[in-house]
């Protein structure tokens, strides 16, 4: 089985896609990132009724736009909740780390 960063790094080659990172230990919290291009959009599942959108990071104008793949879907989002793809990836990699 492949490390996690490793396997989240073939993920994020891609120009878009979907991930969702967790302990194989416990069911949450489960962080999940979801990309196109440049643009992405962090969610953070606590537990099975709460979910947290990470605030963006003016990557985009609050009153603009995006989409991104949320796992077989399109989701679309303010600029409000989208930050820099490799923001996002950094803070991803934190997670899996820690």
């Amino acid at each position: 089985m492949k490390d996690p960063s490793d396997r989240f790094n073939d993920v994020r080659s891609r120009v878009e896609g979907y991930a969702e990172v967790r302990s194989p230990h416990r069911d949450f919290p489960v962080l999940t990132l979801a990309f196109r291009d440049d643009h992405a959009v962090v969610h953070l599942m606590s537990d099975s009724e709460q979910i947290s959108l990470l605030v963006g990071d003016d990557t985009v104008l609050s009153g603009a736009e995006v989409e991104v793949p949320i796992m077989d879907d399109l989701g679309m989002f303010t600029g409000d909740f989208v930050l820099d793809v490799d923001r996002a990836s950094g803070l991803v990699h934190d997670f899996i780390q820690t």
